[in-house]
């Protein structure tokens, strides 16, 4: 996910912030949803699936502000 990132700066996080690690939690939580979904293993109507797809992105996006504002203060 953190493609960009240095994985010692996310691993920081994930071990002292709670936040970041319910965010991180949670988008894993629907990336693996929203794939079972796209593979047919997990029955989703669209709305359901557009819905989640958004909640991970956003979910994503504030993770990487949180990491990006961790490594601005290090």
């Amino acid at each position: 996910m953190f493609e960009n990132q240095p994985e010692t700066a996310v691993e920081a996080l994930l071990q002292s912030d709670e936040e970041f690690r319910e965010l991180f939690r949670r988008h894993q939580e629907l990336d693996k949803k929203v794939l079972d979904a796209e593979l047919g293993t997990l029955p989703l109507d669209d709305v359901t699936l557009v819905k989640m797809k958004k909640e991970k992105l956003l979910a994503k996006d504030r993770l990487t502000r949180m990491l990006e504002q961790s490594r601005a203060t290090a």
